[in-house]
């Protein structure tokens, strides 16, 4: 996968992509990472990327001129147009459905926002919006980060274990339900036992357990989860 970043702060992501899944999979030639610097496409002397807002109100609005050089100028980069995302609050909320669609793309631009907003038109040139929830922050950098990791790690030879990928919370294969809970040793801390049915070696119990706990978990934290399951099966 080729992925840019269209940010004002791509030192942030430097650290970030030298670091866990996203350095093995850039070393095992799965991902290829470029950011791009907004403020080299911004305007005058101090390369302003921003501007007051027609209509009036508070704050600065992000140039569609001077974001979409980026993004064009990304894309360059990456051989072509590429899948545009725009990070903001109003976006589709990211879930681990996104993050599997999105792995089997070629190409993505991630564009983070700063000050009030992008221009109306940066976001008609999108193809998507995604968000990380309801609530706002100063820009979009953690939440390309947040994008890029989920993406990545569903990557193909970027998880030491392709099984990992499979027992965990939402995925399909265990039916979108919040994933079981996991014990190691020691056996005993503090008072807390590790369950007597993952110590007896019966597969077909351990197994039914696993998945009674993952109801269990679901319904307690997650309803919600559950009435999608039923809605699809429906």
């Amino acid at each position: 996968m080729k992925a840019a970043v269209v940010t004002l702060f791509p030192e942030l992501f430097e650290p970030f992509l030298a670091t866990s899944f996203l350095k093995k999979a850039r070393e095992i030639g799965q991902l290829e990472v470029h950011l791009e610097w907004l403020r080299e496409h911004g305007l005058g002397k101090h390369r302003s990327i921003d501007d007051t807002p027609y209509g009036g109100g508070s704050g600065m609005v992000m140039r569609v001129d001077c974001v979409l050089n980026a993004v064009r100028a990304a894309e360059q980069r990456l051989g072509g147009r590429a899948r545009r995302i725009l990070m903001t609050p109003q976006g589709q909320r990211f879930e681990q459905a996104t993050a599997r669609r999105l792995a089997g793309e070629s190409s993505l631009v991630l564009i983070c926002g700063r000050y009030e907003g992008f221009d109306e038109r940066v976001r008609q040139s999108c193809d998507e919006e995604l968000s990380l929830g309801d609530f706002v922050m100063t820009g979009g950098e953690v939440a390309a980060m947040a994008v890029l990791e989920a993406t990545v790690r569903l990557l193909p030879g970027v998880l030491g274990n392709e099984e990992s990928i499979v027992e965990e919370s939402f995925s399909p294969e265990h039916g979108g339900l919040l994933e079981y809970p996991h014990y190691t040793r020691p056996v005993e801390y503090e008072g807390m036992q590790v369950p007597e049915v993952l110590r007896g070696g019966d597969h077909a119990k351990i197994a039914a357990w696993r998945q009674e706990q993952s109801l269990v978990r679901t319904r307690q934290r997650r309803a919600d989860l559950l009435i999608r399951t039923e809605e699809k099966g429906s």
